[in-house]
């Protein structure tokens, strides 16, 4: 418990929480301060190119393995598995429709590729070492979550209208997939030389940049809590909550059957409990364009992320530790 709640106080007064904190009491208290959206959209871009390209120099200088595979395996059966799991606590829980529970039940088996650099960004300056080929597991875990949505609509309605191939290319081809996946592999291609050339791009400017992104992402989440009042019952609330929990659970398990590294099972726990506000919302436009934006992304991103952030990294990291002997 002491661990847990020294982990918990250093992230609280890390410059990237107090970052997100700030955007938050700013959007609460109605200032006006705002990104414009062309550099909130390039803070993104760069982020997930920062971390794709290191990614992939980790796994060059790793090299493939069984592990490797069975790691990225493991995701996907993840994503695939827990909005099943959230499905089926939010129609106990929760009055929300069937549609409405499906489309937040995709988030939850999605990833937060911001709650997943955040984590990098702790275990890094705790000086706890993960296996770098992780950012490929969360590319991997990106769409399942979406299928196992509409595959749960489909099953209410007797049809599978909704799998559509216009769907299909938008899941595949989301530029945060595209933007991770392509820039790891051009990092697993070029290596520590590729790494060396940019490296005053790519690891010096990271952490200030990924201040600033999660400046504008308390301001979004803010907004979100400020407006969706309605939506923040106890059913839907508790849930908010409890859900990244069972999640994380699920990624300790499959973190320590793999016998990951301290910091991989931390991650693997990470992946598993936070929720898509980026990916997910996108697709749902297409896939369930009746279902309630207000509803998914109030959750995902005005409950679920703060907690993560906040409370959950810690959380993890130092269960992860416990379990691991690390």
């Amino acid at each position: 418990m002491d661990q847990i709640l020294s982990l918990a106080a250093t992230n609280l007064l890390s410059p990237i929480i107090l970052c997100f904190a700030l955007g938050v009491l700013a959007a609460l208290a109605r200032s006006d301060l705002s990104f414009p959206e062309a550099v909130a959209k390039g803070m993104s871009i760069y982020l997930l190119f920062a971390i794709g390209f290191k990614g992939g120099v980790s796994v060059a200088d790793h090299g493939i393995d069984a592990r490797l595979a069975l790691s990225l395996l493991a995701g996907i059966v993840l994503s695939f598995l827990l909005p099943l799991i959230a499905f089926a606590l939010l129609r106990g829980m929760t009055g929300l429709s069937r549609l409405d529970a499906a489309a937040v039940a995709a988030h939850y088996g999605s990833i937060s590729i911001v709650t997943f650099v955040a984590a990098t960004s702790v275990l890094e300056s705790s000086g706890i070492a993960s296996e770098g080929y992780m950012v490929a597991v969360a590319a991997a875990m990106e769409a399942p979550a979406i299928l196992s949505a509409l595959w749960l609509i489909s099953r209410g309605q007797g049809d599978g209208r909704r799998m559509d191939p216009e769907l299909m290319r938008e899941i595949m081809l989301n530029g945060s997939i595209v933007l991770l996946v392509g820039s790891f592999v051009i990092g697993g291609i070029t290596g520590a030389d590729g790494l060396a050339r940019i490296e005053s791009f790519i690891v010096s400017p990271f952490q200030g940049v990924l201040c600033l992104f999660l400046l504008d992402m308390g301001l979004v989440a803010g907004r979100g809590l400020r407006e969706g009042g309605a939506v923040l019952r106890p059913g839907p609330l508790v849930f908010g909550v409890i859900m990244p929990v069972v999640g994380s659970a699920f990624g300790l398990a499959a973190g320590l059957l793999l016998g990951l590294s301290t910091g991989g099972v931390a991650l693997m726990m990470v992946l598993s409990a936070s929720a898509s506000y980026i990916a997910v919302p996108a697709a749902m436009r297409v896939a369930l364009p009746e279902a309630n934006p207000s509803i998914y992304l109030t959750l995902s991103l005005g409950v679920t992320f703060p907690f993560n952030l906040t409370l959950g990294i810690p959380l993890y990291v130092a269960v992860a530790s416990f379990a691991t002997g690390g």
